[in-house]
């Protein structure tokens, strides 16, 4: 009998079944919640840059919510690199409510309280762990 999923791996698994690129709904909400942010990305290029960015953002959460392999480091290297760029701790964090809040209104009725309550927990975390890099 395999264990139950991770609920984070579980709602991106999810996620997936309903859209093959989470890229504009999250960049999307991050321009609408926070328009300072759009500043920070040159027009010509940044497809490329939100969907490799956002790609890596997602591993680092699967490993820091699961078995932290060694790609949940990003997340403290890329803090410290955007407090170089400019970019407002408080932003850098937020962008992790971002995508979960994306996810959450893809998953509608399947964004069960066992997922709510460990992204919850995982975006404490990421914020402690950001915190301590700094």
């Amino acid at each position: 009998m395999n264990a139950s999923p991770n609920p984070i791996e579980l709602s991106f698994d999810l996620a997936a079944t309903r859209c093959a690129d989470l890229t504009p709904l999250v960049y999307q909400r991050l321009f609408r919640e926070y328009p300072e942010a759009q500043a920070m990305f040159r027009s010509q290029g940044s497809e490329l840059v939100k969907g490799s960015m956002l790609a890596l953002t997602i591993e680092a959460i699967l490993d820091f919510a699961g078995t932290r392999g060694g790609h949940f480091r990003l997340i403290a290297c890329e803090a410290s690199s955007h407090d170089a760029y400019g970019t407002p701790r408080e932003l850098f964090i937020a962008f992790f409510a971002v995508i979960r809040d994306t996810l959450r209104d893809l998953l509608g009725d399947e964004w069960s309280p066992d997922i709510a309550l460990a992204w919850d927990k995982l975006l404490v975390d990421i914020d402690a762990f950001a915190a301590a890099s700094a």
